[in-house]
């Protein structure tokens, strides 16, 4: 078995106060801050907390969509929300759980069960939430739509 190995690179530039700016080569830039909830945070920027539950989720989201096209899924929509929660522990505080609601509309009933088992097999692959120490769950909904 060949070693593959992919990089990923950022850049964070502080701003002022706690707040700054994080940027990847040909990507977009983002603001990124102390979330309000602690001193001195700003509310309406992206916080490394934001950041951190939507890593699990986006690739909750992009793990589906490549399972469900090798497994010839038909399906309408995928969409999602997830909420982390963090807690004060004896290490600090640690986002301590993530759950991801994702929720996929199929075009038949014959489909809900096959994309049941393509969303467990997403949870099961994601490289993001098998990363990380938080716990990850999923509460998904599956329908039939037209």
């Amino acid at each position: 078995m060949s070693e593959e190995k992919h990089r990923y690179t950022t850049s964070l530039a502080w701003e002022g106060q706690r707040r700054g700016r994080l940027s990847s080569e040909g990507l977009p830039a983002l603001a990124v801050a102390t979330p309000p909830e602690f001193p001195g945070g700003h509310p309406g920027i992206w916080s490394p907390e934001h950041l951190f539950v939507a890593a699990a989720e986006a690739c909750l989201m992009t793990t589906f969509l490549a399972i469900a096209e090798n497994s010839k899924l038909e399906y309408l929509e995928y969409s999602s929300e997830a909420e982390g929660t963090v807690e004060k522990t004896d290490q600090g505080y640690l986002v301590t759980e993530i759950t991801i609601r994702p929720r996929v509309v199929v075009k038949e009933a014959s489909a809900l069960e096959r994309a049941r088992r393509v969303v467990e097999k997403a949870e099961q692959r994601c490289l993001i939430s098998n990363s990380m120490k938080t716990r990850v769950s999923l509460s998904p909904t599956i329908v039939v739509g037209a």
